[in-house]
């Protein structure tokens, strides 16, 4: 949902987005997700000069597979967005006045692109390693200490000449 700048009022806006299904189902695929049952966003607009501030939070349900079990498993996903957003111009010339500072994003053709925001705050929140509560890796143990991954090494070293005897 792009909004231009020069629509959103001097008082603000708010924005409230809702995922339809077609791309929950394409973001999902896109993310590697089994699937994604909900993606809403609420966003607070407010102008900064030619710029604007975006402001607000992603809401996510995300059914994965948990990474010990195997097992799918469904979380929460809870993302802050905080932004600005320049003109191009604007947003490279303020890395060069404050590197070390949080770094604008640059305004595509003067609007900004609420959709892609919240794909993209989601991204960042989903769990790389997602785990189902309570469930523990547990490495397989080795019977002999013949088994451990140096043994082959080991062996061969002891028939070499001038190796261990």
């Amino acid at each position: 949902m792009p909004v231009a700048v020069e629509d959103v009022p001097e008082t603000g806006m708010h924005r409230v987005l809702e995922a339809p299904s077609a791309a929950r189902a394409d973001i999902a695929r896109l993310a590697g997700l089994r699937d994604l049952p909900r993606l809403a966003a609420e966003f607070d607009l407010t102008r900064r000069g030619a710029g604007v501030r975006v402001s607000g939070r992603v809401h996510a349900r995300v059914a994965q597979v948990c990474v010990v079990s195997l097992e799918p498993i469904e979380n929460e996903v809870n993302e802050t967005v905080d932004l600005l957003f320049l003109p191009p111009a604007e947003a490279a010339s303020s890395l060069a006045i404050a590197p070390d500072a949080e770094a604008p994003e640059a305004l595509v053709d003067g609007k900004v692109d609420l959709g892609a925001v919240a794909t993209e705050f989601l991204m960042l929140g989903i769990d790389p390693y997602p785990r189902k509560p309570g469930v523990e890796f547990a490495a397989p143990h080795a019977d002999e200490p013949a088994d451990h991954p140096f043994a082959a090494l080991e062996a061969l070293k002891k028939r070499l000449p001038g190796g261990p005897s």
